[in-house]
This record gives C-alpha cells, structure tokens and sequence, in this order.
C-alpha cells in the first residue's frame, strides 16, 4: 500500500512538473527580432452583426449549415473564405470576415444567395491584406 501511495504521488509531480515546463512559452534565441503579437481586437469591435445576433430557429440554424456545407465543399476557396462568419435571423443572411479577393467575396455571396429559403444576402466581407513573409 505505502509503495502504491509512493508511485502515485511521484507520477503525479512528474505530470505536474511536465505540463507546466511544455505550457510555459519557449525562449527566443539571442539576435532574434521580436515579432508583433497577432491582435485582431480592433477587428471584432467592428460594428455590425456577430454570432450572438444568429437566431436559433431551426429555419436559421439549417440556413447557416447549408451556407456553412456549400462553401466547405468548395475547395477553390482559401481558408479565410471557409471561416467567414454566416449569421442568418429570419432567412436574412449576413457574411462578415476577410476573404482573400474580391472573387472569393462574389463568389461566397452567390452561394448563399442561391440556397432556396434565403431571403437576402448583406455582404460585409473584406479583402485580407496581403501578408509579408
């Protein structure tokens, strides 16, 4: 019994010691540039729809699933334009978030537009700025 209090007790200090070293953040090496923290605060402040506005009538949620499952099958689409937002309150869809060009912004309008029970479409999508690599 006193072993097993021991290999329990030991197993987890080891565990406890091993998740708090792999969750700390890893050092930057000596020279390196200090990078900008991504933030997109100022993004989601945006006024207009969010999510919390997205109705939880059946009509609604199935609306948002068939947008959702149309443009996830669309593999010509970038990943932006898989995780755009579709917030839909009574068969009025309204898509927000960054897209990569103005086609894909077209393009994901046309396809929401197209699922029989929308009743409008307010696009709000932007085209995301081109990252420096």
């Amino acid at each position: 019994m006193f072993t097993l209090k021991r290999i329990l007790c030991s197993t987890f200090v080891a565990t406890t010691v091993s998740v708090s070293l792999f969750s700390a953040p890893l050092p930057r090496p000596a020279g390196e540039p200090q990078t900008k923290e991504a933030d997109n605060t100022a993004a989601n402040k945006q006024p207009g729809k969010t999510a919390d506005d997205q109705k939880e009538t059946a009509q609604d949620r199935k609306l948002t699933q068939q947008i959702r499952k149309v443009l996830a099958k669309d593999k010509s689409l970038s990943t932006y334009a898989h995780n755009v937002k579709i917030i839909t309150t009574g068969g009025t869809v309204t898509l927000r978030g960054p897209v990569r060009t103005e086609d894909e912004k077209a393009l994901i309008e046309s396809k929401a537009k197209e699922i029989a029970g929308v009743t409008s479409v307010t696009n709000e999508l932007t085209i995301a700025e081109k990252q420096e690599k």
